[in-house]
């Protein structure tokens, strides 16, 4: 089973979007179709921005999460040397937690790992949209 790993901003986007691309793969997983893991950084930079621009939405959030897998951060393990140092906890989980796919929408920070697992110690670094198309 595919193992994959949400940035925050995919929570984000997902609890403000019911109805988006973020949420339906939230959905897919929760339903068993993939093992869907978390950090607690990531988590927290979600909740906390969630909660300064859309307030409301925090009960839906916190379902939201309840589902997914929390897995630690190892601040030893490998980190691709350009990633901005604000990333490097959510690449580190990632990596930790053996995942397939890491998920962001975060193409400045993230854009020269895009679909080049070679470059990222072997995880799948896409966008949501990038992931639901490939597998169709």
């Amino acid at each position: 089973m595919i193992r994959i790993f949400l940035d925050a901003n995919v929570l984000f986007t997902a609890a403000h979007n019911p109805r988006g691309k973020a949420a339906f793969l939230i959905n897919l997983g929760s339903g068993g179709m993939f093992k869907l893991a978390i950090s607690a950084y990531a988590r927290e930079e979600a909740r906390r921005n969630l909660e300064r621009k859309f307030p409301e939405v925090l009960p839906k959030f916190t379902r939201l999460v309840a589902s997914i897998c929390i897995v630690p951060e190892n601040l030893s393990l490998p980190c691709p040397e350009r990633l901005a140092e604000k990333d490097r906890p959510i690449f580190r989980a990632a990596y930790g937690c053996k995942a397939d796919v890491l998920l962001t929408g975060d193409l400045r920070d993230f854009g020269f790992l895009m679909n080049a697992p070679e470059l990222a110690s072997g995880i799948l670094i896409q966008t949501v949209a990038d992931f639901l198309a490939a597998i169709g």
